[in-house]
Formats: C-alpha cells, sequence, structure tokens
C-alpha cells in the first residue's frame, strides 16, 4: 500500500513539474514576440553614441531655444517616434537625447530623416538635407514654410573668443535664412535680397509688406514668412 502511495505521489509531483514547465515555456516564448516590435523599435531610435560635454567651459551653451530636454518626435528611416526628449546641439548640428536608464545618447544622423521640436507652445519641424554639387546647405533645417516656394531657416552657434570680459569664451547663434524657388536653395538676408528673388511680383511684395507693417530681420526668421506665403498666393 505504501508503496502505491509512493507511486501515486511521484507521479503526481512530475505530471505537475511538466505542466509547470510547459507553461512556463509558453509563456517566456510569448513575451519577447509580444514585446519585439517594440524592442526593434528601442533599437533603432537608441542607435547612437554616448553624449559628453565638451563646451562646459564656455559661456552660454549650444543648444537651440533651451539647454533643458524639450518634447519632440523623432522620424527614422521612415518610422516616427512620438513623445521623445530632444536637445538640438546647433553648434555641432546633432540630436541629443536621454535613454530609460538616463545615459545622454547623440542619435545616428545617418538614420535621421525629420524630427520636430515644441518649444513655447510652437512645433519646430526639421528635416535633414544632404549635401550635393548644386546648393551648399545641408544637415537640419527648419521648414518655416512648405509650399511652390519654401522657406528653410538653419540656426548655427559659434564660438567667441574671449568675448567675456576678455577671459572666457562665448557661444553666438546665427540664423541664416533660404528660399527654395523653382528646386535651387538661395539664402537671403535682407529686404532688398528677398525682393530682389522675387523680381517678378516686386511691386505687390512691397505694397503688402507696408500696409501689413511686415519688417524683415533675420533675428527673427518667422518675419519672412508671410511674405513668402503671399508670393505663392500671387503665383497661382
Amino acid at each position: 500500500m505504501k508503496s502505491l502511495m509512493r507511486r501515486k505521489i511521484l507521479f503526481y509531483c512530475a505530471f505537475s513539474l511538466i505542466s509547470a514547465c510547459s507553461s512556463g515555456i509558453a509563456l517566456f516564448s510569448a513575451v519577447p514576440e509580444a514585446n519585439s516590435n517594440d524592442t526593434n523599435d528601442i533599437q533603432v531610435l537608441y542607435n547612437g553614441r554616448a553624449w559628453r560635454n565638451l563646451h562646459y567651459k564656455i559661456k552660454g551653451d549650444q543648444f537651440l531655444f533651451s539647454p533643458e530636454f524639450l518634447p519632440g518626435s523623432v522620424t527614422i528611416d521612415g518610422k516616427k517616434f512620438d513623445d521623445i526628449s530632444l536637445r538640438y546641439d546647433i553648434y555641432n548640428d546633432e540630436i541629443l537625447t536621454i535613454t530609460d536608464h538616463g545615459i545622454l545618447l547623440q542619435l545616428n544622423k545617418e538614420m535621421i530623416d525629420l524630427f520636430s521640436i515644441y518649444y513655447e507652445n510652437q512645433i519646430y519641424n526639421f528635416k535633414k538635407l544632404g549635401a550635393d554639387s548644386i546648393n551648399s546647405l545641408s544637415g537640419y533645417v527648419n521648414v518655416l514654410y512648405d509650399g511652390g516656394t519654401s522657406l528653410y531657416i538653419k540656426y548655427r552657434k559659434e564660438i567667441l573668443l574671449l568675448a567675456v570680459e576678455n577671459k572666457y569664451d562665448m557661444f553666438n547663434q546665427i540664423n541664416r535664412v533660404f528660399v527654395v524657388k523653382e528646386g535651387e536653395i538661395l539664402r537671403v538676408g535682407s529686404k532688398r535680397e528677398l525682393l530682389k528673388l522675387f523680381e517678378d511680383q516686386k511691386h505687390q511684395l512691397r505694397s503688402f509688406m507696408r500696409s501689413n507693417k511686415i519688417r524683415v530681420s533675420r533675428k527673427d526668421p518667422e518675419t519672412f514668412k508671410p511674405v513668402v506665403e503671399y508670393y505663392d498666393k500671387l503665383q497661382h
């Protein structure tokens, strides 16, 4: 009797162990499969290298808008990642993010198509331009307007040597304005250059700017936008 009882107990234990193992294997194989896309996405997004600040002794900072991480999105090889914390280093023309583990990462520029930054209730949309033999503009540009004619802004920072008390170097921001007309990217920096570019509608544009009290300035690139938009309207 005892022998029979012992065999029943051993059989029950073996059956329970096999069932538990089978369930465990099924669960283990299902979890990676369910999260495989997420894992691949994270690998795509975090394809970059650890970042170190090499300019901490320079007054100011190398970032656009703010040295803080800002909410935004990134499109990498056609896939968009929303709700990403970003900083745009306009001295090196690179995008930084922070991983779930708190690592500062410089994203792989070769893979990035587009990115957006949300700052002070406004969304700034950037795209990456490749270098070619016709246009000298390359890297990330803010697409301020995109129509028959387009308006791009290139933000940069330079280092002014001994600019503070003749002791410290300082970052200084430069805004460059470009108009895309008939497939050619042309730099403009003043009202005169803008009207010369739009020579065919110069009188109408001058009147429009006067009546709307528009004064274009590189310090405020947004001032170019209504003029370019109006030029497009005149073309149709």
